[in-house]
């Protein structure tokens, strides 16, 4: 499966950029993360929960970060390991340029799997690696962006907490 996009971000390109090599904004950013942990250079590990059509799985991996351009480009590559459920892998190369709101993010990514996620369809499996992208770069924005106006207060004081992080 492979697709790309772009988000416009109302974030300065270093703070997005400090934001992809941070374990706390990529575990509060990858749907299902349990725990995120390691830095840019040595890579991180991850335990992700996810639940793709019937089969639930906890998956146990490592993602490396790798063709570095400092504030312009990098690539994310990993692998995950779900027991019975078989494994997940993929990769996305990730661009940022300067747009008249802040930071435009592109990105094009590549994922796969095998053992029982595989069996259950290349339409079910593509759809969900696009639902897992898209809520990764949309939870990106927003925790870079803060609240929206029509956020809740509680949700919008966890948000906050993050860009005071990364700042």
């Amino acid at each position: 499966m492979q697709m790309s996009d772009a988000r416009d971000i109302k974030a300065d390109r270093a703070t997005v950029w400090a934001a992809l090599l941070s374990p706390e904004v990529l575990k509060e950013c990858v749907p299902g993360a349990q725990e995120v942990t390691g830095t840019p250079e040595e890579g991180f590990e991850a335990t992700v929960v996810q639940k793709v059509g019937p089969v639930k799985a906890t998956f146990k991996g490592m993602v490396k970060v790798s063709n570095i351009v400092e504030m312009q480009s990098l690539t994310l590559t990993g692998e995950g390991k779900g027991g019975a459920a078989g494994y997940a892998k993929g990769g996305a190369n990730v661009r940022l340029e300067d747009s008249e709101t802040g930071t435009r993010l592109s990105y094009a990514v590549e994922a796969s799997v095998g053992g029982k996620l595989a069996q259950l369809g290349s339409r079910l499996v593509d759809g969900f690696a696009k639902k897992m992208a898209d809520q990764f770069f949309a939870r990106l924005e927003e925790v870079l962006e803060g609240p929206s106006e029509d956020d809740p207060e509680p949700e919008a004081e966890k948000k906050g907490w993050l860009k005071r992080l990364i700042s």
